[in-house]
């Protein structure tokens, strides 16, 4: 593994962490069976989006890197090749864990050079992945959030996000907070065999219902449609109703994109899974990562006519800070390391 490339003491300006500081640990227990964890101490953890990024936010924190819910979609699976890791199973199994994420995240939040601006969580790999049921790295992370009322949003698959509920409420209380839940689909054989390590689709509208019941408002990002497997219009209908009844406050569509190392995993699992679709999916994504235009504007308009008629609108999310922050430094802000993001 090419730790040496990202560790402090080479001189160069993409060190994450301290060599001496990376333990690997597996566990032989069923949940983490077949999994290695590669602990480490990171030397920053909030992260700046790309400048041509269409996310409505400039900062991130991972806290993981590398995913166990094995989705064969996930855009984020180049990123373990910075590391010589597989983008594949690799991803999919060897787990980064930056230990110190929520002392770091403290101290950099009280830096005088932060100006309390939105953070997103969730936006690479999941925050909430089975990793975090043994590490328990996000209740000091948003124990730090609350505690500077600094705004953040997460974006989950994961229903262990419930642990939590009573922190994001303390939260809720002095900044804004942003819940959404990634439910692409409700198609039981479909989730079982494109995201194989999450909670069903079933689990995770039961997760809404909870966070709602208990005040906190929750998003729906149906994510991914995926072009002929999920996209039929008895789908989308049965996934926004579901979404619907589950008491979301939205629902927004966001249509399949394959980036380089995603899309060789995917379009591998698909000419195993599906063969018949290899050469219309190759067609679809002749012009680069992204559907075409006319397509995504097709699903759009057909989820938001159905959010329409069940009584449920397309998400948004505003940016106020409930706390007034004290006058930044003059200067420009630190670049920091940047961050791939969701779209």
């Amino acid at each position: 593994m090419r730790w040496e490339n990202l560790t402090a003491g080479t001189g160069g300006p993409a060190a994450l962490f301290g060599a001496d500081a990376v333990v690997t640990r597996t566990f032989d227990t069923p949940e983490f069976r077949g999994i290695t964890f590669h602990e480490v101490r990171a030397r920053s953890i909030v992260n700046r989006v790309p400048g041509a990024s269409r996310m409505p936010f400039e900062w991130t924190v991972n806290p993981y890197r590398g995913c166990s819910h094995a989705c064969v979609y996930c855009f984020a699976r180049n990123t373990h090749s910075y590391l010589d890791l597989d983008t594949g199973l690799g991803f999919d199994s060897q787990i980064v864990v930056k230990t110190n994420a929520p002392e770091l995240l403290r101290r950099e939040l009280g830096s005088r050079r932060w100006t309390g601006a939105h953070i997103a969580m969730g936006t690479n790999v999941d925050c909430y992945q089975r990793a975090e049921g043994r590490y328990r790295l996000m209740p000091g992370i948003i124990e730090a959030l609350r505690d500077h009322a600094n705004p953040f949003s997460i974006l989950t698959k994961g229903t262990l996000i419930l642990r939590d509920l009573e922190l994001l409420r303390q939260a809720a209380e002095v900044t804004e907070v942003g819940i959404s839940v990634s439910v692409g689909f409700t198609d039981t054989a479909l989730w079982r065999t494109v995201e194989p390590g999450t909670p069903s689709p079933e689990r995770r509208l039961d997760a809404i219902r909870t966070l709602t019941e208990h005040g906190i408002g929750c998003g729906v990002l149906m994510a991914p449609v995926i072009p002929f497997l999920g996209d039929a219009p008895e789908q989308l209908r049965a996934t926004v109703r579901a979404v619907a009844e589950s008491g979301a406050t939205s629902v927004t569509p966001l249509v399949l994109h394959l980036r380089p190392g995603a899309r060789e995993w995917f379009m591998a699992w698909l000419a195993a899974h599906h063969p018949h679709l290899v050469e219309r999916y190759e067609r679809m994504y002749a012009g680069g990562a992204y559907a075409p235009t006319w397509y995504q504007r097709r699903i759009t308009r057909q989820v938001h006519e159905l959010a329409a008629e069940f009584g449920i609108g397309p998400g948004g999310r505003g940016a106020a800070r409930k706390t007034v922050p004290a006058e930044p430094p003059a200067g420009p802000q630190p670049a920091g390391p940047t961050q791939l993001t969701l779209l």
